[in-house]
This record gives C-alpha cells, sequence and structure tokens, in this order.
C-alpha cells in the first residue's frame, strides 16, 4: 500500500529503451516489467513496481533531482556500473554517514549509490 505524500515511484526517461534496460539489469540486477516499447516499468526486490524507464526523444538535461541507491558493497558498484557501461561522474568519497559516488547511465541519468562504509 502506498503512504500519503512520500516518493512513491521513480521514473528515467532513457533514449534507448533496452539498452537502459541491460545496463542496470547488469549493473544492479534490476527486473522490468514491459509496457510496449516506450514504457518500461522497474521492479523492486518484493516484486512491486517502484518506478519506470520511459523512451525520449532527447537526453536528460541534468539539474533534476538526484536518486540515490543504497549499496553493501560499493567498490563492488563502482565496478558494476563500469562493466556495465556506466561512467563514473564522481569518484567514490566519504561524507558523515558513509561513502557514495555519482554515475551517467548510457542516456545520461546521473543517479548516486551510496553506503554506510
Amino acid at each position: 500500500m502506498s503512504e500519503h505524500h512520500a516518493i512513491d515511484y521513480v521514473e528515467l526517461g532513457v533514449t534507448d529503451l533496452e539498452r537502459a534496460k541491460r545496463f542496470y539489469a547488469e549493473a544492479f540486477g534490476w527486473e522490468f516489467n514491459d509496457y510496449g516499447p516506450q514504457y518500461s516499468g522497474i521492479r523492486g526486490s518484493n516484486g512491486t513496481e517502484v518506478g519506470g524507464l520511459r523512451l525520449d526523444d532527447k537526453a536528460p538535461s541534468g539539474g533534476g533531482p538526484l536518486v540515490l541507491l543504497f549499496s553493501t558493497d560499493l567498490d563492488a558498484s563502482v565496478e558494476a556500473v563500469r562493466a556495465a557501461g556506466g561512467t563514473v561522474a564522481v569518484e567514490p568519497y566519504a561524507f558523515p554517514g558513509g561513502r557514495r559516488f555519482h554515475f551517467a547511465d548510457p542516456s545520461g541519468n546521473e543517479l548516486g549509490v551510496w553506503s554506510e562504509s
């Protein structure tokens, strides 16, 4: 059940839907619900849809909210992003809550990944 006024769903615009699905599946193990050639829902670990990939005509322009993923092994996540074809935009750095890095997916969306250590 969704919570009133809570962030419920995150949607990313991508320029190549199949490439984006491959990237997120390889880098993070994400699974998808396909809704045709222009949209694919992102399934969370419990099978509930938590977001989506939307086919767009143009690359993201940046400057919007930063989506952060959690990792239990930040260094392995950095390598998984690179191996899947993403670009590490900000190398891992320490912050008061742990460590994090930023990456760009093949369409240019920038996300972050953080870890407690």
